[in-house]
C-alpha cells in the first residue's frame, strides 16, 4: 500500500512539472496567477529542505523551516548559522504565497539589550538557476568577507536567494518589486522565528542587482512592512534606473561593451511580458546554446562562454541585443520619490560593469525624489572591489544614523564621473 501511495504521488508530481513545462515553454504563463514551474525557468532538484510540499501559510515572512549549515570559508565571526526557508508574496506573476530560501548569521559576543540589530544583505548577478542561490552554494568569497564585516560588528545578517532561486519558479532578474519582497520577508522571518534576539533595527544593503532590491525594499517597506523599523539603506555599485530622473543614465555599459550574459537572464528571468514568444525565439544557435547553459549554470560560467565562443548581444540575439531590450519589461526602472530612510549610496570609478555615469544619474534622480543621499566615489575601485572598499563608510553612516546624528548629504555637490578609470593594483576583491 505504502509504495502505491509513493508512485501515485510521484506520478502526480512528475505530472505537474510536466504540464508547467509545456505551459512555460508554449508562453511562459499558464494563465491568470499561475507560476510558471520546471527546467525550463532554471528549476533543479538541489535538496529536500527547499521542497515545500505542504500548505503555505496566508502569510508572506513566515519561517517555514530552517536547518545548520558548517561554517562557511570567510564567515569566521558568526556564533550560528542557519540555511531558512520562508513565505513571500510573489509580485511579477501573482501566483500569491511562495517559499523562498536564504541564509541567517548571528554574531558572536553578548547580545545587546532588545536583541541584535540586523543587516538585511542583498546579492548580485549569479544566475537564475536554483544551483546559483548562495544558501546552496555559499556566498561567494568577496560577499563572504562583507557579511562577515558586520557580523564584526555586532550585527545579525540575513541574507535572501530571492524569489525562484533555490526556491521554485523563474528567478525575476532586476525585478526590483519582486526582489524587495524578498528580501523584506526574510526580515521578517528571521524575527518571527527569533523575536528575543534579532532587534527591530534594520538596515539592508545591496549590490548591483542588489542595489536595486535593496532600494526596492526600502520604497515598499512603509506600505508592505510597515513594521519594520527600517533606519538605513546602503546600495553599491547601482544598477538602478529612473527615467524621470534630472540626469540621462546613457547606456549602462561602459564603451562599446555588449555582454549577453545579463540580457539573456532577463529573458529568462521574467522581463518577458506575459504572452511573448519563448525565449529560444529571440535567439541565434549561439545564443540558444547559451540559453540551455543559463537554465542549469551560473554566471561565471556564462561570461567563460561568452569569452571561448566569442559571443556578444549582436551575435547571440535575432537583431541584435537592443530589439531584445526594446521587448523586455523595463523592470529596473523606479519612480522618482520620497524614501523612508536616510541613503548611502557608492561606485567605484573604475567599475566597467555599470557605467559610473549611470550610477550618478541614479543618484541624482534620489536627490530629485527630496531625498538626503550620501555618495562616495572611490578612485581606481571596480564593480566587485565596491562592496568592501566602502565598508567603513558604511559603517560610519549607519553609526551616525543610529545615533541620530545629522546625516551628509552630497546632494547639493554632485559632479558627473568621467569615463571609467583604470583598477588600482592590490586592493582585495578589485578585479
Amino acid at each position: 500500500m505504502t509504495n502505491n501511495r509513493n508512485n501515485l504521488e510521484n506520478n502526480v508530481m512528475v505530472c505537474r512539472t510536466v504540464l508547467f513545462t509545456l505551459c512555460v515553454l508554449a508562453a511562459f504563463s499558464c494563465g491568470a496567477n499561475a507560476l510558471p514551474i520546471g527546467p525550463a525557468v532554471g528549476d533543479q532538484s538541489l535538496s529536500p529542505f527547499y521542497i515545500w510540499n505542504g500548505a503555505l501559510p496566508e502569510k508572506p515572512g513566515v519561517m517555514l523551516r530552517e536547518e545548520p549549515v558548517q561554517a562557511q570559508p570567510g564567515i569566521m565571526d558568526a556564533s550560528k548559522m542557519q540555511r531558512i526557508l520562508y513565505t513571500s508574496q510573489d509580485k511579477r506573476w501573482n501566483a500569491g504565497i511562495v517559499p523562498v530560501s536564504g541564509l541567517l548569521w548571528f554574531p558572536k559576543g553578548k547580545m545587546p539589550a532588545g536583541g541584535w540589530p540586523i543587516i538585511a544583505w542583498a546579492h548580485g548577478t549569479l544566475g537564475v538557476a536554483d544551483r546559483c542561490a548562495p544558501s546552496w552554494t555559499n556566498p561567494t568569497a568577496r560577499d563572504a568577507h562583507y557579511i562577515n564585516q558586520w557580523l564584526k560588528q555586532g550585527f545579525a545578517v540575513v541574507a535572501t536567494d530571492y524569489q525562484g532561486l533555490g526556491g521554485p519558479g523563474p528567478h525575476p532578474y532586476l525585478n526590483w518589486e519582486a526582489e524587495g519582497r524578498s528580501v523584506l520577508d526574510s526580515v521578517r522571518a528571521a524575527r518571527q522565528a527569533y523575536p528575543t534576539l534579532i532587534a527591530n533595527t534594520l538596515v539592508i544593503s545591496g549590490q548591483s542587482q542588489g542595489s536595486g532590491a535593496s532600494l526596492g525594499a526600502s520604497l515598499i517597506a512603509p506600505d508592505y512592512a510597515p513594521e519594520l523599523n527600517l533606519r538605513a539603506t546602503l546600495a553599491t555599485g547601482v544598477v538602478a534606473t529612473f527615467p524621470d530622473g534630472p540626469v540621462n543614465a546613457g547606456h549602462a555599459r561602459p564603451g562599446h561593451r555588449d555582454p549577453a550574459r545579463f540580457t539573456l537572464l532577463r529573458l529568462l528571468g521574467g522581463s518577458l511580458p506575459d504572452g511573448a514568444p519563448a525565449p529560444e525565439k529571440w535567439l541565434t544557435d549561439k545564443g540558444a546554446e547559451m540559453l540551455k547553459l543559463a537554465r542549469t549554470s551560473c554566471i561565471k560560467d556564462l561570461g567563460s562562454y561568452e569569452k571561448r565562443e566569442k559571443v556578444d548581444g549582436s551575435t547571440a540575439f535575432i537583431g541584435g541585443s537592443p530589439q531584445v531590450e526594446a521587448g523586455l519589461m523595463p523592470v529596473s526602472d523606479m519612480p522618482v520619490n520620497r524614501f523612508p530612510a536616510p541613503l548611502f549610496t557608492a561606485t567605484g570609478l573604475a567599475d566597467h560593469t555599470l557605467a559610473p555615469h549611470h550610477q550618478y544619474a541614479a543618484v541624482a534622480a534620489l536627490c530629485a525624489g527630496g531625498n538626503a543621499v550620501e555618495w562616495k566615489t572611490y578612485p581606481g575601485i571596480t564593480h566587485n572591489g565596491i562592496v568592501n572598499v566602502a565598508f567603513n563608510d558604511e559603517l560610519n553612516f549607519v553609526r551616525g544614523v543610529m545615533d541620530n546624528a545629522p546625516q551628509p548629504n552630497s546632494c547639493g555637490s554632485l559632479h558627473a564621473p568621467g569615463k571609467p578609470q583604470k583598477p588600482a593594483k592590490g586592493v582585495p576583491f578589485n578585479g
